[in-house]
């Protein structure tokens, strides 16, 4: 279940008061910045920390959809270098299964919002959510 943190009061028309779902790691440098950006804008944030509450592999399905699935692949976690996946990445199964029982693989945050999904800090993309 997320939790909800309020928003900054210096927010723009459009994005005031929008909800946001931010999957992230607290401690994540990324997952800070990409949050102090969306709460500035006014967006009301409903959180859930993915090392506590893992994503399920249908989660994660439904989260990649027709997207590639590589982009939501951390390209900095320990377990996508040494199983060098930049060089030979695994199928979208194996990989949905990895980033399930391993959720530090996940690129964070993951920021969804009326149907948008942007994975990692994309200024472009959380502008159109």
């Amino acid at each position: 279940m997320a939790t909800r943190k309020s928003s900054s009061k210096t927010a723009s028309r459009a994005s005031a008061g929008r909800k946001v779902l931010f999957m992230q790691k607290p401690t994540c440098t990324t997952c800070k910045k990409a949050r102090r950006y969306l709460q500035r804008r006014g967006y009301q944030l409903y959180f859930r920390d993915l090392s506590k509450q893992r994503l399920s592999a249908t989660e994660l399905e439904k989260l990649i959809g027709k997207r590639d699935y590589t982009d939501f692949l951390n390209t900095r976690n320990e377990l996508f270098r040494r199983k060098k996946m930049a060089d030979k990445p695994p199928s979208k199964k194996e990989a949905i299964r990895l980033m399930a029982k391993e959720p530090n693989l996940i690129r964070r945050p993951v920021v969804v919002a009326g149907g948008r999904v942007v994975v990692g800090f994309d200024e472009n993309g959380m502008a159109r959510l």
